[in-house]
């Protein structure tokens, strides 16, 4: 399990590995910033040498870091204006692991044994301030599973009112397990990140209760309408069976479009992702009807809730929306569109220092520098490699660039080996997202016309080249996406007009998430009340991408379950609103409650370390819930209702390389609204 995010081939890490290779640090890593403050009436002007101590003590204590002071660059930007603070950035090597701790201590116990007399230090930087000033884990993969479990079970327990609701954990726990046996080859093959092993244990919590909540509801319909538990367990693989299959097909598509993009830890989440719907799917279609067929009559005990008639709440609620379909159709593409226009004003990097931390010592040390002038761009400088005789030419060039508040060339073997030099550039303010990164962009189009550079890295130049490099084939991804379910839903629907709603739909759904995440997040309408975070002022680079791979294929799962029951209700010989009000009445309760578990399993993710984990999975609970309401149990049911007999409609051209039957739609009638038992 890794944290590696670095885009192999393109330019920024290339440019960084070359600075690991021939420096041993830095290159892709923000640096620490280490401050040495001395007592008041004190000045850093007459203690320059006993400052120079403290920072070389540091570089020799704390092995693969390189640091850069006044010492060795001669430059007085390394203190604050009022003299009496000095800082030194300390480029390190990063260490892929998960289980890596922060340099935090180490340097601070290097610099206090060579402090002067009375003085203070402090460390801080971006990896310092995004943690707290702590390596706290959370509550770990297993307490955030357990934490999500006992939420999943008060909404089972609802649903069922009898001792089914355990089985559907029982099928998680083993879907889970499962799924972690099928991905231990994969990380011999490859790095896996270690993302993925919340993802599956959280999103696996989820889809497999979700997968066997629908196959266990079926079930227990079937015999509340008189067949016995064998044929009970029959009907229900080959309905509710067929709906798991397509979904969790449609789910692993997703996920597996992210191969195709040019980031290792990307590809290992789309390939560990797609191990979670098809072991959920596995163990519903074997376990699942196993126990049904064995035990399921006696577990169904007490028989407090009947699945032989549609929800009443639904089929009203579902009658509603279809008298008013246009004014329920129009109110739900508000809503999104009101959240997609939210959307277009995203910004695509990192958190900011301000939403990292409000206090504790490394905010503490950043306000002290910041107080005394030095720029927040210290928290993500430039590195330009340049060959040693044209160093100082191109310093001087590039410290003429609009934004870049200084830039120098360290000496000594900080800054000068083999040939080859390190420019380390300071912009005026810190370069974490797409609108702050133009300092950046104007910096690397001067280093094209300087003779003797190499490349330009640093946390900056890495978000350019994912934009450019990922962001930049996403088009491909979607198109990929979008073709694959499409096909697979005009098998699964027999109809050609109702994929294309659904993949629509899903566009909408997911553009309208990223909304809110702007809102909650990037503008921090939330993120302060409920975590303590202040507004992020942008969405971390990798997050929109991995919301999108899950929720679309999550989302298609309620779709599947939705218009399933309904092609089902309409091949019965109901009409299309009929099909509409059964279908929705059967499957109403039983899609929100699986949202509510999969919300539920992601509220436990986001208890999970760090702001990025804290960020993805808001993201797909808010997702969850806005699609299993406002898209699937309003718009949906509108739709479906006025697009009438198109749904229905597969010609043979299309229906033969399919190898499924034409439909065409029946004479329709007006049906009376049934009759239903309160729930």
């Amino acid at each position: 399990m890794t944290i590696d995010f670095s885009l192999p081939g393109q330019p920024g890490t290339v440019t960084a590995h070359k600075i690991k290779d021939a420096f041993g640090s830095g290159g892709d890593t923000s640096p620490y910033l280490v401050s040495v403050t001395l007592p008041a009436g004190q000045a850093i002007s007459g203690h320059e040498a006993d400052i120079g101590r403290v920072f070389t003590a540091v570089g020799d204590a704390v092995p693969n870091v390189r640091v850069i002071d006044e010492a060795n660059t001669g430059d007085k930007a390394f203190r604050t204006k009022d003299d009496r603070t000095a800082y030194a950035l300390v480029f390190y090597r990063l260490n892929p692991s998960p289980h890596q701790t922060l340099l935090t201590d180490p340097i601070r116990s290097a610099a206090e044994k060579a402090l002067p007399s009375g003085a203070t230090v402090g460390v801080t930087g971006e990896e310092v301030l995004a943690s707290g000033g702590e390596d706290s884990g959370g509550p770990g993969v297993l307490g955030e599973t357990l934490l999500g479990a006992v939420g999943a079970l008060a909404v089972l327990a609802f649903v069922f009112a009898s001792f089914l609701a355990l089985l559907p954990l029982l099928v998680a726990a083993v879907s889970i397990l499962a799924t972690f046996v099928m991905l231990l080859p994969l990380t011999y093959a490859t790095d896996v990140s270690f993302i993925v092993q919340f993802l599956v244990a959280l999103i696996g919590l989820g889809v497999a209760i979700d997968y066997s909540l629908l196959f266990v509801t079926r079930w227990r319909e079937e015999r509340d309408r008189g067949r016995d538990n064998h044929e009970a367990v029959v009907v229900a693989m080959e309905r509710a069976g067929h709906a798991v299959v397509f979904s969790g097909v449609t789910v692993a598509i997703g996920l597996l479009a992210l191969v195709v993009l040019p980031v290792p830890f990307m590809r290992s989440m789309g390939y560990g992702g797609a191990l979670i719907p098809l072991a959920s799917v596995m163990t519903t279609l074997t376990l699942t009807p196993a126990i049904l067929g064995g035990i399921g009559p006696r577990v169904d005990w007490p028989k407090i809730r009947h699945e032989n008639r549609a929800s009443r709440t639904w089929s009203r609620w579902t009658a509603a929306v279809v008298r008013r379909r246009w004014i329920a159709a129009g109110a739900a593409l508000a809503v999104l569109a009101a959240l997609i226009a939210v959307f277009f004003s995203v910004r695509i990097g990192l958190a900011s220092s301000e939403s990292l931390a409000k206090s504790g010592p490394a905010y503490e040390t950043l306000t002290t520098l910041e107080r005394g002038g030095v720029p927040t761009g210290v928290l993500t400088p430039m590195e330009v490699l340049v060959s040693t005789d044209q160093a100082q030419s191109a310093a001087a060039e590039l410290a003429k660039v609009d934004g870049v508040s200084s830039a120098f060339v360290p000496s000594g073997p900080a800054g000068n080996r083999d040939g080859l030099s390190i420019v380390v550039i300071v912009p005026d303010y810190e370069t974490v997202n797409s609108k702050s990164i133009g300092v950046v962009k104007r910096v690397k189009n001067v280093t094209e016309d300087l003779p003797g550079v190499v490349g330009v890295a640093g946390i900056g130049a890495a978000q350019i080249d994912f934009m450019h490099a990922v962001y930049g084939n996403f088009p491909l991804m979607l198109t990929i996406i979008a073709l694959l379910t499409y096909v697979l839903l005009v098998r699964a629907f027999r109809s050609l007009l109702l994929p294309l709603k659904a993949v629509l739909l899903n566009l909408l759904s997911l553009a309208a998430t990223l909304g809110l995440m702007v809102i909650f997040w990037q503008d921090g309408h939330g993120s302060d009340a409920i975590f303590g975070i202040e507004a992020t002022g942008a969405i971390t680079f990798w997050i929109p991408l991995m919301v999108f791979a899950f929720l679309f294929g999550l989302s298609m799962d309620y779709e599947v379950f939705i218009l399933s029951r309904m092609r089902e209700e309409y091949d019965a010989g109901r009409s299309t609103d009929a099909a509409v009000i059964e279908g929705v009445g059967r499957t109403g309760r039983l899609v929100t409650s699986a949202a509510l578990i999969l919300f539920l399993a992601f509220a436990a993710l986001a208890s999970g370390p760090g702001t990025d984990l804290k960020t993805l999975a808001t993201g797909l609970g808010f997702g969850i819930l806005l699609d299993a309401t406002i898209v699937r149990m309003l718009l949906v049911p509108s739709l479906v209702s006025l697009f009438g007999p198109w749904n229905w409609y597969l010609p043979g051209w299309a229906a033969r390389p399919l190898r499924v039957q034409p439909s065409s739609p029946h004479p329709e009638r007006a049906e009376p609204e049934s009759k239903a038992p309160m729930d």
